[in-house]
């Protein structure tokens, strides 16, 4: 079984020595992947084909580009992708364009403006995917026992798997998206040939999947708007714009056939491995954390979020729901505080830069108007510190989840399940998560700050026993979409 992923399960960096170190990698799609690997007792089965991100790592890839391994992790060939390619690939093309499309995120008066120097982008990202193309095509020719398995992952590597049919066409491919997929009247706002190139890549494989059947249902409408391809849906898929809580999670949404080739497109959602979960958050870094919160905070109520600074994540927006309730209920002044822990993200594009600052500034605010002597009403912090965002969800009363759109959303999977109180879960009705948790949780509009604060106060005033009950069904649903599900459904399915 092949990986292949822009980010991979192992970085190295350098020691104080000049020797190489090595920690697992970091990010959503890296943990959920890893951890379905584990359960399914595939590490030894698997080669990952990923970039080199760092010196270190194109250190290693110099050195012995056929494979590295660390920490007990899956067997890792990196690629030695030149810096100028890399940049334009990834920040020009797959983070400035389509995470932008696919997320709603343009400033349309102004952006996006594709010119000359997006041309010369778009050519990086085609290159950079047939970089991977070609080393899965090699790998997969060295495979014992071909036909080989491979699943390509996210928008980094939208027309690899096309590429990789044109010369593999025994190959068994998957491309999996773990963000969302635009509607067609937004994924038009791409150059018509880009539009097309984009669907067609992902069309070179046997199966695309989903995390929520609304992108799942979105894919399926571009293909025939834009590409005029061949589709038939599943009967019963709701309309793409739907929100789907508390609906069906999974399963076939259709079929698209286009260039002679069916492309079935189905439905994963992801959820967390939760003995594994609840097992960490049990170490002693995470207890220390947890006993420091509760200090720092003096038994008050919690309003928990952890996120990074995503321009999707939409934390601006959940920082004056806060003001809101404080501003609207003033009996909630010095009885409760909000736990903000936002890790950076993309600090290389001027967009996520001005976007942290002005979080900075709304939360220097909050605290200015509203904090006494001995209540800080927001603790903002934007250092990633995993042990202190599993200790938060813990003494959680309230967790906040609001994104402007997002894939699937692990964190509203995380708190229920590691909550020692039964916390609450306000939950944009636009995270994929809604269709799976929808019916347990608070489901807000994200755009609307004043429902995000009504929300809030009715989170914080739900009694204990209902409280309990939602907690308990939200954990247990999670739980359920365990990782080695996941991974062994599309395995399954690829054949």
């Amino acid at each position: 079984m092949l990986v292949a992923s822009n980010r991979g399960p192992v970085s190295f960096g350098f020691a104080a020595d000049g020797s190489l170190t090595s920690r697992r990698g970091g990010g959503g799609m890296v943990s959920g992947m890893m951890s379905g690997l584990t359960a399914a007792a595939r590490q030894d089965d698997v080669l990952w084909i990923c970039a080199a991100l760092s010196d270190a790592d194109r250190a290693v890839a110099r050195q012995d580009p056929g494979a590295a391994r660390a920490g007990g992790e899956a067997p890792v060939r990196m690629l030695d992708i030149p810096p100028v390619m890399f940049t334009e690939a990834y920040n020009g093309v797959a983070n400035s364009v389509l995470w932008f499309t696919h997320h709603l995120l343009f400033d349309t008066p102004n952006q996006p403006r594709f010119g000359p120097g997006f041309r010369r982008q778009w050519a990086s990202y085609a290159a950079y995917n047939e970089t991977f193309a070609a080393a899965l095509a090699e790998e997969a020719a060295a495979a014992a026992l071909p036909p080989a398995s491979v699943l390509i992952q996210d928008y980094h590597l939208a027309l690899a798997p096309r590429l990789l049919r044109n010369t593999r066409p025994d190959a068994r491919i998957a491309h999996f998206s773990h963000t969302p997929w635009a509607p067609p009247d937004y994924y038009r706002l791409l150059p018509d040939d880009v539009a097309r190139a984009v669907l067609d890549g992902i069309l070179g494989a046997d199966r695309a999947g989903f995390l929520a059947r609304r992108w799942a249902g979105a894919f399926l409408d571009c293909c025939e708007a834009v590409l005029g391809a061949e589709v038939e849906r599943e009967a019963g898929r709701p309309a793409a714009g739907g929100c789907t809580a508390g609906g069906s999670a999974g399963g076939t949404a259709g079929r698209v056939t286009y260039r002679g080739h069916t492309t079935e497109v189905a439905v994963y959602p992801l959820g967390v491995d939760a003995p594994a979960l609840r097992a960490r958050a049990r170490e002693y870094d995470v207890e220390a954390h947890a006993a420091a919160l509760a200090e720092a905070t003096r038994g008050r109520k919690l309003i928990v979020r952890i996120d990074r600074t995503e321009l999707s994540k939409n934390v601006l927006r959940g920082l004056a729901a806060y003001r809101e309730l404080l501003v609207t209920r003033p009996e909630w002044r010095g009885q409760v505080t909000h736990l903000a822990f936002a890790y950076p993200s993309r600090s290389e594009l001027a967009e996520y830069r001005a976007y942290t600052e002005r979080v900075h500034e709304l939360a220097r605010e909050i605290n200015d108007e509203f904090g006494t002597g001995d209540w800080e009403p927001l603790i903002l912090d934007v250092k990633d510190d995993y042990p202190r965002s599993l200790a938060a969800c813990r003494i959680a009363d309230v967790l906040l989840v609001n994104p402007i759109r997002d894939g699937m959303n692990l964190v509203a999977e995380e708190g229920p399940i590691l909550s020692g109180r039964g916390c609450v879960l306000v939950l944009s009705r636009e995270a994929g998560a809604a269709a799976v948790l929808g019916g347990d949780a608070l489901v807000v509009n994200p755009y609307d700050v004043t429902a995000t604060a009504d929300a809030l106060h009715e989170a914080l005033t739900m009694p204990a026993a209902e409280r309990q009950r939602r907690c308990a069904a939200l954990a247990a649903t999670a739980a359920s979409l365990a990782p080695g599900r996941w991974l062994a459904d599309q395995l399954s399915a690829l054949g």
